[in-house]
């Protein structure tokens, strides 16, 4: 059964929380890489934080997650997808992409995202279509091709 959830637009004032919610479900894979360092989460995170592109993830009128798109030349980014871990091997994570692959603001584009070497998002992506476009020391970025209305590449 696919989980049943709902998106809510998030504010600067959000920027706290989400950063806790990212440093909770990367620290297990940074740490695994030696790159666990809070400074640095925080940093990288405000750099890219777009409180006008990014959605909580509810369940059950509880925070489960967050995701953020926004355009980027030709292709549709998405970035910061986190999974709170109560929520996560439920299926919430594949009804989420599932959902951004059928917006109409995102029809007939391509999709990129990043995943950290080695974590679990790496085979997430690949299960859902996207192929590996370049990496990094630290990172994997993916690329989908343009979905049809149904989701499908």
């Amino acid at each position: 059964m696919t989980p049943s959830f709902r998106f809510e637009a998030v504010r600067e004032s959000d920027f706290e929380a989400l950063l806790q919610l990212r440093i909770t479900t990367m620290r297990a894979s940074l740490v695994a890489l030696g790159r666990f360092d809070p400074v640095r989460a925080r940093d990288r995170f405000r750099s890219t934080f777009r409180p006008q592109h990014t959605r909580r993830i509810v369940v059950d009128n509880a925070a489960a997650g967050c995701v953020a798109t926004w355009p980027e030349a030709d292709m549709t980014r998405i970035e910061h997808f986190y999974i709170d871990a109560a929520h996560q091997g439920r299926g919430l994570g594949s009804a989420v992409i599932e959902a951004l692959l059928r917006e109409p603001a995102h029809a007939g584009k391509p999709f990129i995202v990043g995943a950290l070497r080695d974590s679990a998002a790496n085979r997430f992506y690949a299960r859902h279509g996207f192929v590996q476009r370049a990496e990094s020391e630290w990172d994997i970025e993916y690329v989908r091709p343009a979905s049809t209305p149904e989701g499908r590449p």
